[in-house]
């Protein structure tokens, strides 16, 4: 989870591949007219996520039970809409907040081609973020570290350990 940019897409493929699990990318659940209006600069609002958070809620439930195991990328920014995705996936979930300063998420934003996010919402993301509260028991990673280090810490997090 985290705002676009700091590598949720990434991180995710790489976590999948090392638990052999399937891989689902939350941007491609969006509805068509949600990526237009994300791609014409205007900010999701509730009613635009409700209906995407329940299709991949569902796609990970789904995924889960065929292979018991799933990685999702979903920027998941409040906790309503994790809340949400908890009831929608009906097993056990941890979220792992992939963080960094603006300047750093801007920088990366800036050099991505062929995303229909734009860096100008990028603030509003930041604005509506929620971080998980203790109770989420989510793993927070700063994401200086390269990809690699990152999917070694969240499994070694995920195993009980410490990296």
């Amino acid at each position: 989870m985290g705002v676009s940019g700091c590598g949720k897409t990434t991180v995710g493929t790489l976590l999948a591949e090392a638990l052999r699990c399937p891989f689902l990318e939350g941007d491609h659940f969006h509805a068509r007219e949600a990526v237009a209006k994300m791609r014409s600069g205007q900010p999701l609002s509730d009613e635009d996520r409700w209906p995407w958070l329940e299709r991949l809620g569902a796609a990970t439930a789904q995924s889960i039970a065929e292979h018991g195991v799933a990685v999702t990328a979903c920027s998941a920014l409040r906790k309503r809409y994790r809340d949400r995705l908890r009831a929608t996936i009906g097993q056990p979930v941890r979220f792992v907040l992939l963080d960094n300063c603006r300047e750093r998420l801007l920088a990366r934003l800036t050099g991505r081609a062929g995303h229909f996010m734009p860096a100008s919402l990028l603030d509003s993301q930041l604005a509506t973020l929620e971080r998980p509260l203790a109770e989420e028991e989510a793993i927070t990673l700063v994401t200086e570290d390269p990809p690699e280090r990152l999917r070694d810490m969240v499994l070694a997090q995920l195993a009980g350990g410490s990296a």
